[in-house]
């Protein structure tokens, strides 16, 4: 048997198999001719050649490239769209010994990530960036791109891209390779084979340039894609060569990897013990977590408060959230709100349990709290049977009154006018909230009032509607009883 040499095989660091398609798994998802497919393997080569493979966590996006994670054995992060550069910089920062690549298309980078790329490469982030651009939409069916060429039909420039109406296209490179904070900027094309080998040794270097931990790098390539431009794959390619490339030259813009020093290693995060100090809350925050109230049931409290914006509603919210920590709850608190300070819809979401919180969203409360109609219209009928509504109102309108809920209804913001405000119809409320349920003890709920509300004058008006809250409610919790 004569002697053998292998030159050409699966990069080490793709799956065995994919399981994207499970009847075909060994293809990946990509149109025929694709230049994502060879962008993967340029840069599974360089990460086995520069043998990083355990290290490396891959921020893939929204985009033609969103499944990435199905074809690279490494650490992947799935992201929203245009905000890969942001979460790589977070990971880098919150993992500096890793080796952390964001893999962009166009669409994704220069258009809704535009302010993302340009940040990342100004403060100098030590990640690697892969930019494809193939000067369209690919996944959404062909839209204009930021870097869609002059005259380039679209869906969205059936005549062709107007310098007028469109602007020129955007030369992401040159604009990075204008700031001082790059390390390593080069443009690359998938045109032939030449041009493809050329490109590996940039992804290459990109990568070493991170290893070496010298800041940040990035590697436009240019690529074709036949499905969208409607060519068959030899002639993307040649589109590639010939047009695309004239639009954006091909080349090394900057390369400062000879006289730039190692980013300095970020300070280690202090201590989650620390945090109290560093938030400054009150010495009586620091000792140990109280045991939960015994009155919360098993479950906890899933909470929706809403009503206009003014009312108070997302400080009502914060009110109880607080209040919750300070009982040694685990809680929530997740606010919702149109764009008028006033008038407009608010609503919040808190969560108070035994138990880790999965999730701070609230669909399913089982208490609402509605300081008006519309509000109580818009969410009584998610709230589980069992469960405790609170509606600012004389009476529950008859075609809102549900079977199997704890309804009760009172004029919290005619009893907060009495004591001098309307404004503290919130505390009324919650006064209320807290008489029927006695899910925090009152001092606890006191105590986050008075760190969370700083004016002396509206401090003692809202401990009056508290009271002023649970005398409300306190003979209907009675009977209740």
């Amino acid at each position: 048997m004569s002697d053998y040499v292998i030159t050409h095989q699966k990069a080490e660091c793709f799956y065995e198999q994919y399981e994207r398609k499970g009847e075909l798994p060994n293809q990946t998802h990509y149109c025929p001719g694709c230049g994502h497919g060879i962008t993967h393997k340029l840069l599974a080569e360089a990460i086995d050649e520069l043998g990083i493979r355990d290290r490396v966590i891959l921020v893939s996006p929204v985009g033609c490239s969103v499944f990435a994670y199905y074809y690279f054995d490494v650490g992947n992060i799935q992201v929203a769209h245009g905000r890969a550069s942001a979460v790589a910089s977070a990971i880098k920062r919150s993992r500096p010994g890793s080796i952390v690549i964001s893999y962009q298309g166009d669409g994704d980078l220069a258009a809704i990530g535009s302010a993302e790329i340009m940040h990342a490469a100004n403060r100098g982030e030590n990640i690697t960036v892969l930019f494809v651009n193939n000067a369209i939409y690919g996944m959404t069916g062909g839209q204009m791109a930021p870097t869609t060429l002059i005259g380039q039909k679209s869906t969205t420039t059936p005549y062709g891209r107007s310098e007028v109406n469109d602007g020129l296209p955007l030369k992401v490179s040159e604009l990075l390779a204008a700031m001082d904070a790059p390390v390593y900027l080069e443009q690359v094309a998938l045109g032939n084979i030449k041009q493809i080998l050329h490109a590996k040794k940039a992804i290459h270097k990109a990568l070493e340039t991170q290893v070496k931990g010298l800041a940040f790098s990035l590697v436009e390539v240019l690529s074709p894609c036949p499905s969208i431009w409607k060519l068959d794959p030899v002639d993307a390619q040649k589109q590639v060569r010939e047009v695309l490339a004239a639009a954006f030259p091909v080349g090394v813009k900057k390369d400062r990897t000879a006289e730039a020093a190692p980013r300095p290693t970020p300070p280690p995060p202090p201590p989650l013990t620390e945090a109290p100090r560093l938030l400054r809350l009150p010495q009586a925050q620091l000792g140990a977590r109280q045991a939960p109230p015994e009155q919360l049931p098993e479950t906890g409290y899933r909470i929706k408060i809403a009503g206009f914006g003014g009312q108070g509603v997302l400080l009502l919210g914060q009110l109880l959230a607080e209040a919750g920590m300070d009982a040694g709850l685990e809680v929530s608190w997740l606010p919702s709100y149109g764009p008028e300070m006033r008038s407009g819809t608010s609503n919040c979401h808190v969560r108070l349990s035994r138990h880790p919180v999965d999730s701070p969203f609230v669909s399913t409360p089982n208490a609402l709290l509605a300081l008006n109609e519309p509000s109580l219209r818009k969410f009584i009928h998610t709230v589980e049977p069992g469960g405790l509504v609170l509606y600012n109102g004389h009476s529950i309108p008859e075609d809102c009154a549900v079977d199997g809920l704890r309804m009760i209804a009172r004029p919290f913001a005619e009893l907060a006018d009495q004591l001098g405000s309307p404004k503290v119809a919130n505390i009324v409320l919650l006064g209320a909230f807290l008489e029927a349920t006695g899910a925090l003890p009152l001092d606890i709920v006191d105590g986050a009032l008075a760190r969370v509300v700083k004016s002396a004058k509206w401090l003692e008006l809202d401990r009056l509607a508290l009271t002023r809250g649970r005398n409300a409610v306190m003979k209907e919790v009675s009977c209740h009883a």
